[in-house]
């Protein structure tokens, strides 16, 4: 196959994928919630940004429970967010721009408002009896396994009806599928296959490495986080990679798509039986494990700061494990994660150049970049009135959890402020005027306090702003070879402030370096790049050395260099 027929078939190495939490978008309704024809209304926008694709949060119909990821329909469209006909237009618009369009498939679970699950609970003995997870109690009546659910509270849901509990490893209205069962998967098929002859372009898979469960239903340690401790016998299960390569044969592989999985306590080493192009699975994986970083002694909700070197290091990890063999996603933040400027940089005083610094070295590296609203604004982390203002129901269960424990005021108003998923979901805020341009309603969630001098208006006046750089980012790797094709190599991998790498193509050379301090640091180059004639190409200042030399890096300083031989 030559490289222009690859590329064609593997058109997702070279795009940037925004992300879309359509809720918290642009409401065109006045019921301060987001809509369909408000993302088509702000396409313009997303194509001068230069995104290629569009990632799309559940829009299907939906109770919204978990904010979209309990499905009740997958063939109807949420009427919060408009109609199948809103779709059409939206999808047909977005190519005109040549955008694309990707859509979550959420299939660990339904909701529990599913027809599916309704007729499952009936009875042991009809045709949807087997389509969820049904065990019965222990011998004292108690749950089968002593998992935790993501959001609290048993793993484990008893139903009068059935005798039986229901596994569901998220909210109990979110029970999970049978994999094992093919009329489960048949359906699941079909049901991708409608939406692909719709148009779409392809799906990003929710929880997709917990679809396989250990079918001995092994107890967690007692030292296991409780909320994750289903993880002994859901993650990366033991028939996973079967269901998956069935899925690419019965679907995938007939359409010209792309697809990332969400996969959870998956390793680079795992990341590669998911992604390599031999093994007819998935285009990519989302891993956590710069995520977790900054977890504590109860999970993600902390008060610990990353370490760069961690970070170095994972990344460099996940670069070269994945080096000829899978490709990797680029993300510092979605819709589960806080503000990447609050968690990885600083969103006091260095706010804007470092919002900079992390898109630098997340777009030149080797993979594909998903942007997540708002981020090309530098939005941050949200303070809100009161910890009763926030939404979502992890951090609602967070909270009780913690108060249960007897946990400080301090401590758990402070970990919530630091990785709450409300964080990421307030409005987009497109002008500084009254309601921000989001609505004409009252918001579905608090506005943040901001959204005045932090939105869309301001940062397209100002050339200086995030959004500008963000658009440089795209252009460059849209011009360069290098950033798509080249290796990756790790640069003054022992330095404890600044995080430098090369990307190599033939003669060419990009060298990229990022200073993680508040404070000016020497920076000195490696041996065999000190007598290289590197032109500079981007930097989040304005006077930065046009030459490749020694460096005395001003605070969250990223400077990229394009070395030609």
């Amino acid at each position: 196959m030559s490289k222009e027929k690859m590329m064609e078939k593997d058109w997702w190495k070279k795009s940037v994928v925004y992300q879309v939490y359509p809720q918290s978008f642009k409401d065109t309704t006045g019921s301060g919630v987001g809509d369909l024809n408000g993302i088509h209304e702000k396409l313009p926008y997303l194509a001068e940004l230069g995104i290629d694709v569009i990632w799309l949060n559940p829009i299907y119909q939906s109770p919204m429970v978990d904010n979209g990821y309990d499905i009740s329909d997958y063939f109807k469209i949420n009427p919060k967010y408009g109609t199948m006909d809103d779709f059409k237009r939206l999808l047909n618009k977005a190519h005109s721009f040549g955008i694309k369009i990707i859509m979550d498939l959420v299939v660990n679970h339904t909701s529990d408002q599913h027809e599916w699950f309704r007729k499952s609970c009936e009875s042991r003995d009809n045709a949807y009896s087997d389509f969820y997870i049904w065990k019965d109690p222990k011998a004292d009546g108690s749950p089968p396994t002593n998992w935790g659910s993501t959001f609290g509270g048993p793993a484990w849901e008893y139903v009068e009806s059935r005798g039986q509990y229901y596994l569901h490893l998220f909210a109990k209205e979110q029970p999970d599928l049978n994999w094992e069962n093919p009329s489960v998967r048949k359906k699941i098929y079909a049901m991708m296959n409608f939406w692909f002859e719709l148009g779409i372009d392809g799906f990003r898979m929710d929880v997709i490495s917990l679809i396989s469960k250990r079918q001995d239903w092994p107890d967690a340690p007692d030292d296991a986080v409780y909320s994750k401790s289903y993880y002994i016998g859901a993650s990366n299960g033991p028939r996973v990679h079967e269901f998956l390569h069935e899925m690419n044969q019965e679907v995938l592989s007939k359409h010209k798509i792309m697809t990332v999985g969400e996969t959870a306590n998956t390793t680079s080493d795992q990341a590669i039986l998911y992604t390599d192009p031999e093994r007819n699975e998935l285009n990519m994986v989302f891993h956590f494990d710069h995520m977790h970083l900054d977890y504590g002694p109860y999970g993600k909700f902390s008060d610990v700061r990353f370490k760069m070197s961690d970070l170095r290091d994972v990344m460099t990890e996940w670069q070269r494990k994945l080096e000829g063999h899978g490709w990797n996603s680029l993300y510092w933040s979605n819709h589960d994660q806080p503000r990447a400027v609050t968690r990885f940089g600083n969103d006091r005083d260095y706010r804007v150049e470092s919002a900079k610094m992390l898109g630098t070295l997340l777009h030149m590296m080797k993979g594909t970049p998903y942007i997540y609203q708002g981020e090309e604004l530098g939005m941050r982390n949200v303070r809100f009135a009161s910890l009763d203002h926030y939404k979502d129901i992890e951090t609602i269960g967070v909270k009780k959890d913690f108060e249960a424990r007897g946990l400080s005021q301090a401590y758990i108003k402070k970990s919530i402020f630091l990785k709450s998923r409300d964080n990421a979901r307030t409005p987009m805020p497109w002008n500084g005027k009254e309601k921000f341009g989001f609505t004409t309603g009252t918001p579905w969630i608090d506005f943040s306090p901001d959204n005045a001098r932090i939105n869309v208006a301001h940062c397209l006046k100002d050339k200086d702003s995030v959004y500008y750089h963000y658009k440089e980012l795209i252009r460059l790797r849209k011009t360069l070879p290098v950033v798509i094709d080249g290796t990756y190599e790790l640069i003054n991998p022992t330095d404890s402030d600044v995080y430098g790498y090369m990307r190599v193509l033939q003669k060419q050379k990009l060298v990229v370096i990022c200073s993680f301090s508040d404070n000016k640091v020497n920076y000195h180059l490696p041996e065999e790049l000190k007598h290289a004639s590197g032109k500079l190409l981007l930097s989040n200042y304005h006077d930065s050395k046009e030459v490749l030399a020694d460096l005395e890096l001003r605070p969250y300083e990223a400077v990229i260099y394009l070395i030609e031989e």
